[in-house]
């Protein structure tokens, strides 16, 4: 983040997008390539190539050709201030708004653009300087650091051992209600008790109520340890 707000450059919302959309894939891929950023971004391969040729001239990111896309430490920033909006409008409207989880995404998506770094520095502020999300996504510091975790789908969590419900992968509208209606929310305190094989569903114990999930929404759920 640059140290006086607001004196970054001006981009389009088109470029900031694509430049969040990499940020995001990066963390699963360690090059992006064309075709993953199109089906992102929901555009045609050639405009993802164009733009990213126009992007590598103004040294926001490196593209080599099937070798696929980085982001420049400029270009990371950008991103990162971006992501850093959208996680807390996300929080903002669920905490000062009474939005649901399942609301906030598509709000965000369109005030993401036009909030300064003031108006994100207040409303920081005004929810006491958050480190999450209401989906366990890490918010992005004013300097751009990202708090990192060490997290377990649940579909991998030990049995019979308390956890703590951390982040949510699928945060789909339809997938959010689902685990909302099991009490898989973030916060929420689970303990896997049975695991049928063949990929079968789980047992769990959330919150102390019993609630039985498939392999596909527990993948899903991301869980952190409770310390003692």
């Amino acid at each position: 983040m640059s140290e006086q707000a607001g004196l970054r450059p001006n981009y389009s919302e088109a470029i900031e997008d694509f430049l969040k959309a990499i940020y995001l894939l990066q963390q699963e891929h360690e090059r992006v390539q064309t075709s993953m950023l199109a089906d992102a971004l929901g555009i045609t391969a050639p405009s993802t190539t164009e733009m990213a040729k126009k992007l590598a001239k103004a040294n926001l990111v490196v593209h080599e050709p099937y070798r696929g896309i980085q982001l420049t430490i400029a270009g990371e920033r950008i991103a990162l201030e971006i992501i850093r909006h959208h996680r807390l409008i996300e929080l903002f409207l669920v905490e000062a708004l009474g939005y649901t989880w399942d609301e906030v995404h598509n709000e965000a998506e369109r005030l993401e653009h036009a909030v300064s770094e003031r108006l994100a520095e207040r409303i920081a502020e005004y929810l006491s300087n958050p480190r999450y999300d209401p989906h366990g996504d890490p918010i992005p510091s004013a300097e751009g650091s990202v708090a990192e975790r060490r997290l377990t789908s649940l579909s991998q969590w030990p049995l019979n051992q308390q956890g703590r419900v951390a982040r949510l992968v699928d945060q789909s509208p339809d997938m959010l209600r689902y685990l909302a209606e099991k009490g898989l929310v973030v916060g929420a305190q689970v303990d896997v008790v049975a695991r049928d094989p063949f990929d079968g569903p789980l047992s769990l114990v959330v919150n102390d109520q019993p609630q039985i999930i498939g392999q596909n929404v527990a993948s899903n759920v991301l869980v952190d340890r409770i310390d003692d």
